[in-house]
C-alpha cells in the first residue's frame, strides 16, 4: 500500500518495536517527545521514529497508534484533537475501549498479544471498528500478524487473564509458603508432580520485577471486565495488588 503517516503514542518497548514494524512497511512513523524521558528518546530514536514535538502535531496524522500504560489511555486519547483514525492499542476493558472512542474522530480497538515484535510469528494485534482493515493493511507481510475480530479489547483481556493472572497466583503462592515455612517443601513438591511450576515461576518473578507495575491497571481493567459481565473480578483485583507490590 502506498506510504502513510502514522504517529505514535508513546514508544515505550512495545510501541518502539510496533514504530520499528511500520517503518520496515515503508511508513514515516512519528512521536512527541514534549514531556518524555531521556530513555523514551533514546527507543524512539533506535526505532527510527521522527519527533514532531507535541501530541498536537502528532493528532495530525493519518492514523495514530496509542500504545502506553492500560491506566493512561483515556488522559491519551484526551490529550489533542485526534482526527484521523485513532488505534487504541492497550489492554483495556471493552467499557474503557468504548470511552476512549468517545473521545476521538475515527477509532479502532486494538489489542496486541505476545513480545514486541522482531520475528515472524510471535505476535498479533487484534483490531476491531470500521477502519480495522486499512489498519490491518499497514501490516501486510510484517513481524506483526493483524487479526480482524468483532472485539478485540475483550480478546486481550481474556488472553492476559490467564497469561498473566496465573503468573500473580504462582508469585503469591510460593510468597504464601515462604511466610509459612514451607517454601523448600513446596518446591520440592513441585519437582516431583508439577515440573514446570518451578520454571514458570522465575518468568513470572523477572518478568514481574522489570514492569510489573504496567500490570496493575491491566489486572484492574480485566477486573473491570469480569464485573461487567456479571462474573466475579476479585481474583484479578487481587493479582492487582501482587504486582502492585513488587
Amino acid at each position: 500500500m502506498a506510504a502513510r503517516t502514522i504517529g505514535l503514542l508513546h514508544p515505550g518497548e512495545m510501541g518502539a518495536a510496533v514504530g520499528a514494524v511500520l517503518r520496515g512497511g515503508g511508513h514515516r512513523v512519528v512521536w512527541a517527545s514534549e514531556a518524555r524521558s531521556s530513555e523514551t528518546r533514546a527507543r524512539a530514536d533506535r526505532a527510527g521514529l521522527e519527533d514532531v514535538g507535541t501530541a498536537a502535531e502528532v493528532a495530525r496524522c493519518e492514523v495514530v497508534f496509542s500504545i502506553c500504560p492500560p491506566h493512561a489511555a483515556l488522559e491519551v486519547a484526551r490529550s489533542a484533537p485526534f482526527r484521523g483514525i485513532y488505534v487504541d492499542a492497550n489492554a483495556v476493558s471493552p467499557a474503557t475501549a468504548a470511552r476512549v472512542g468517545e473521545a476521538v474522530d475515527e477509532f479502532v480497538d486494538g489489542g496486541i498479544v505476545g513480545p514486541p515484535p522482531r520475528e515472524s510469528g510471535t505476535t498479533r494485534i487484534y483490531l476491531s471498528g470500521g477502519g480495522a482493515e486499512d489498519v490491518a493493511a499497514l501490516f501486510a507481510g510484517s513481524a506483526l500478524e493483524p487479526r480482524v475480530v468483532e472485539n478485540a479489547s475483550a480478546v486481550k483481556m481474556a488472553y492476559a487473564a490467564w497469561s498473566k493472572g496465573t503468573a500473580a497466583m504462582l508469585l503469591a503462592i510460593r510468597e504464601l509458603a515462604r511466610r509459612e515455612g514451607v517454601e523448600e517443601t513446596l518446591l520440592a513438591e513441585w519437582d516431583l508432580s508439577l515440573p514446570e511450576l518451578r520454571e514458570r515461576y522465575e518468568r513470572a518473578a523477572r518478568s514481574a520485577e522489570a514492569k510489573g507495575w504496567r500490570w496493575v491497571g491491566e489486572m484492574e481493567e480485566i477486573a473491570a471486565t469480569f464485573e461487567a459481565d456479571g462474573l466475579p473480578g476479585g481474583f484479578h483485583r487481587a493479582a492487582a495488588e501482587v504486582y502492585r507490590s513488587q
